[in-house]
């Protein structure tokens, strides 16, 4: 049997990693400023992350969530305290996508109705009703049979608003970064005009954080950035540091009753483990901040390097866009300097490093992202 061939793959395979380093089976070092489409929040094989999963593991290993697991409410209880959202609901899944899937379920379940805004270039998983179309052709979502979704241009109220007048809206969903997209940040007052819209209107505002949480915007949340509470939070990638665990944040407006949600493996006990130990960690090694403070310095850095297009991001969420295709510049990063970034499009390269990045690391790839520009 042969994998099914959707991915491009690199030649390289990583056999160790450590922090934001990784080696190959040949034992050639790396850089890992993507860390896996922004996955590794703490860094690689953190001793904490791994005698907690390894603890676990040892205990009684896996189990869902049919049976009581303190562990979920410890989760809960550290997530609502680091986030500021103690006074929301927390319910546990696998990934962004299922994150999306029910947090559109709740709202339409909560409204009646089943149409869903989205913004173009954002992307919100490949089975949600609610996916828009990148730059990329054949990233099309298929439109859920039980849902309608709209897809408007990002920063334009006034179409917003002529939408929800129409009074079939269940949500409005918007990213707090676009991610995919390429590292677009929604204007401040748009977003606020958002809540205040949906807010008049019935509809339910979900805010996708599942790429933008999670401190790597320099807030827990990027939506943080404003004065904005949304009904419902997406989250996924950098809770579990590369273990399978998304969730959705519910404010009390929402009741629960039995049968509303499932998950067969969401909540695990494994899941829950290492995401525990991300939340210690971020908190010991006050991640928060160092995502802000080295945001900053990478993109002040960057502005200083001629050739460059536009720089959009926040915190260790970075988009680098460049005049001319970016396919040389990357393959060069990676293969004559060994350096791992992303991507979005065909112009934009993508900086998603782990949380516990240091100006070395910054300064290693901006010294060899110089030398390559001046080869290409």
């Amino acid at each position: 049997m042969e994998l099914f061939d959707v991915y491009p793959l690199f030649d390289i395979e990583p056999v160790k990693a450590k922090g934001c380093e990784v080696w190959d089976k040949e034992g050639t070092r790396y850089l890992d400023l993507y860390g896996g489409h922004a996955v590794i929040s703490i860094g690689h094989s953190h001793p904490h992350y791994v005698s907690r999963i390894d603890e676990q593991l040892r205990k009684i290993g896996f189990y869902s969530n049919s049976v009581q697991n303190s562990l979920q409410k410890e989760l809960a209880q550290k997530l609502g305290a680091i986030s500021g959202y103690d006074d929301y609901s927390l319910f546990l899944c696998n990934s962004g996508a299922e994150a999306n899937e029910n947090a559109i379920k709740l709202a339409s379940f909560h409204t009646g109705k089943k149409r869903v805004i989205s913004f173009r270039k954002g992307f919100h998983g490949r089975t949600s009703a609610a996916v828009a179309v990148t730059d990329n052709p054949k990233i099309v979502a298929p439109v859920n049979s039980l849902h309608e979704s709209t897809i408007l241009e990002l920063n334009d109220p006034d179409a917003l608003a002529l939408e929800l007048r129409k009074g079939d809206v269940c949500a409005v969903i918007i990213e707090g970064i676009q991610g995919i997209g390429g590292v677009v940040v929604p204007d401040p007052e748009f977003v606020e005009m958002v809540g205040k819209l949906t807010r008049v209107s019935g509809a339910v505002l979900i805010l996708d954080e599942i790429q933008s949480g999670y401190g790597r915007s320099g807030k827990f949340f990027a939506h943080q950035y404003t004065d904005l509470k949304p009904d419902l939070i997406t989250m996924a990638k950098g809770m579990g540091n590369g273990f399978p665990i998304g969730g959705v944040l519910i404010s009390p407006e929402f009741e629960a009753s039995y049968g509303l949600l499932g998950t067969t493996f969401g909540g695990n006990h494994l899941a829950c483990a290492a995401a525990i130990s991300v939340l210690d960690v971020m908190k010991e090694e006050n991640l928060l901040d160092n995502a802000a403070e080295l945001g900053e310095y990478f993109m002040n850095k960057l502005s200083e390097i001629s050739g460059i297009k536009e720089i959009r991001g926040q915190g260790l969420m970075i988009g680098i866009e460049m005049e001319q295709p970016i396919a040389d510049v990357r393959k060069k990063l990676l293969f004559d300097y060994k350096i791992f970034t992303g991507v979005s499009g065909t112009h934009t390269i993508r900086i998603l490093p782990p949380l516990s990045l240091t100006k070395e690391y910054v300064d290693e790839f901006l010294t060899a992202f110089e030398e390559v520009l001046t080869k290409v």
